[in-house]
C-alpha cells in the first residue's frame, strides 16, 4: 500500500526540522536523515469498488497515478537564484565550441 503523500510531507519536514534541532551541523549526514525518512509508515486504505486509496488521517482520497502527481509536486524543488547562476556559470566556462554544439 502506498503511503499517504501529503501526510508523509508533513512527517518529512517535522523530523528534518527536529533533526536540524538536535544535531550539531557538522554532525548532519544525509543518510542519517533518510534512515529517519524510512520511518514513516502511514498506509493508505484501498477501496476495491473504486480502486481509489484512502488515507484515514487526512481523508485524501485518489487513484494511484493522483498518488504519484502529488508526490511528485511535492518533491519538486524550486529553482533559486543560485540555481540560475550556476547554470550560467556552467555554460560561460563552457568552450565556444560546445556552445555551438548545443544550438
Amino acid at each position: 500500500m502506498p503511503n499517504c503523500p501529503e501526510c508523509a510531507a508533513r512527517e518529512k519536514k517535522k523530523i528534518q526540522s527536529k533533526y536540524e534541532a538536535e544535531t550539531a551541523e557538522e554532525d548532519r549526514g544525509r543518510d542519517d536523515l533518510f534512515k529517519l525518512f524510512d520511518q514513516i509508515d502511514l498506509p493508505m486504505k484501498l477501496d476495491p469498488a473504486t480502486k481509489h486509496f484512502i488515507c484515514k488521517r487526512c481523508g485524501l482520497y485518489a487513484t494511484r497515478e493522483q498518488i504519484s502527481d502529488i508526490r511528485t509536486r511535492l518533491n519538486k524543488r524550486e529553482r533559486t537564484r543560485e540555481d540560475r547562476q550556476d547554470d550560467y556559470l556552467d555554460w560561460w566556462q563552457k568552450s565556444k565550441k560546445e556552445k555551438m554544439e548545443e544550438e
